[in-house]
């Protein structure tokens, strides 16, 4: 798996508090952020889809708020959050439009990715704002989050939000350049570590060295963790210092940071997911022509099915069977059980009138499904 940032087709770039906001005056480090935009600017020209997760909202909301320095009580985050959120989000727009680039707030909690049926909900609003060729800059919705259900920091969100749009590459911009098996800024002899290809025991041994001085809440460990998510999900992350202005331009031309390459890509790991990770709760029955479809790599159509069992709802693992009740492959339906009983043998151009609304045209797209390794034999 290459080690290029040009070479990603989906990128999302985590950018820390410190780097965003001056610590001491509690502004807006608008040059650094015009320099990060033209970077955006330059991947979307070639082509790339970019996320932004980005800290800030806080340490901007409490200087508008004229909160003292210190500690702040949940309630006051919460606040400072719901003010510097929108100077956040204007920030962004105002740099990414200089580019004829349009931004989208999406703001988040850990709920929404691990509740169901709102990861569903998320994950289609961000692929569609990528193919309206929109930059969806995300935060974690700090003004409704509880103690018990924050994230507590942008690295672990950015890393969910990477699994979420099935990402390539995974950048965390921090104060630190990498990875080392000890704290460079106390032990001269620390090495740098350019490469990881697995997070073991010993790689999270290291994190206790090795801590960042961020204004946010995390730190290394909380970045090894992301790394941990990111390569499960078959996306490599990059761990690299953005405090010098074009952090990704930096990148590209070699300077120092640590390498995340896990052994599967986005798309193996997906489907292996569906293939194995995820209990069906009920199965469709294809016709001969539907069957032939999925050996071809398409996707399943309400017209090519024929019966459905079960009780399932949307995002849903279930069985695709043959006309003779053999498994034949297993995906992600885009209909409950009771809208998929409504449409089944159907065009896709009649399921608005058949249920009241426009969803998709497949039953199962074929991203989201996999198919067994007698039906490919069949196919080959």
């Amino acid at each position: 798996m290459t080690r290029s940032l040009s070479s990603a087709k989906r990128l999302v770039v985590k950018i820390g508090s410190s780097l965003l906001v001056d610590g001491n005056a509690g502004t807006l480090r608008a040059q650094w952020l015009a320099a990060l935009a033209a970077d955006v600017a330059r991947c979307v020209q070639r082509g790339q889809e970019v996320v932004l997760v980005s800290s800030g909202a806080i340490a901007l909301g409490r200087r508008g708020l004229r909160m003292p320095k210190g500690a702040l009580r949940l309630e006051e985050k919460q606040a400072a959050a719901a003010a510097g959120q929108i100077r956040l989000a204007h920030a962004y727009q105002e740099q990414l439009a200089k580019f004829d680039i349009a931004a989208a707030q999406v703001l988040l909690t850990g709920d929404d990715t691990e509740s169901r049926r709102r990861y569903l909900n998320a994950r289609t609003t961000l692929t569609t704002l990528l193919e309206l060729r929109a930059v969806p800059v995300i935060n974690e919705n700090d003004t409704v989050a509880t103690e018990e259900i924050r994230y507590g920091d942008n690295d672990r969100l950015a890393a969910r939000v990477a699994q979420m749009v099935s990402a390539d590459v995974l950048v965390l911009l921090s104060d630190v350049d990498g990875l080392y098996d000890a704290n460079p800024s106390s032990n001269p002899d620390a090495k740098w570590i350019p490469e990881v290809g697995e997070v073991t025991p010993a790689i999270v041994a290291m994190a206790g060295t090795t801590a960042s001085v961020d204004m946010g809440t995390g730190g290394m460990i909380t970045k090894l963790a992301a790394a941990k998510i990111a390569m499960a999900a078959g996306c490599r992350m990059i761990l690299s210092d953005g405090r010098g202005e074009g952090p990704l331009s930096r990148i590209e031309s070699g300077g120092r940071c640590t390498w995340f390459v896990p052994k599967a890509n986005p798309r193996t790991a997906r489907k292996n997911w569906i293939a194995s990770g995820l209990k069906p709760s009920g199965a469709l029955v294809l016709d001969a022509g539907a069957v032939g479809a999925l050996a071809k790599g398409k996707s399943l159509l309400p017209a090519g099915v024929t019966g459905v069992t079960g009780d399932f709802q949307r995002g849903d693992a279930v069985v695709l069977q043959s006309p003779n009740g053999q498994e034949i492959g297993r995906g992600l339906s885009a209909y409950s059980a009771a809208d998929a009983r409504r449409i089944v043998g159907h065009k896709s151009g009649e399921i608005e009138g058949l249920l009241g609304y426009r969803g998709r045209d497949e039953m199962v797209h074929r991203d989201d499904l996999v198919v067994s390794q007698t039906l490919t034999e069949v196919a080959g």
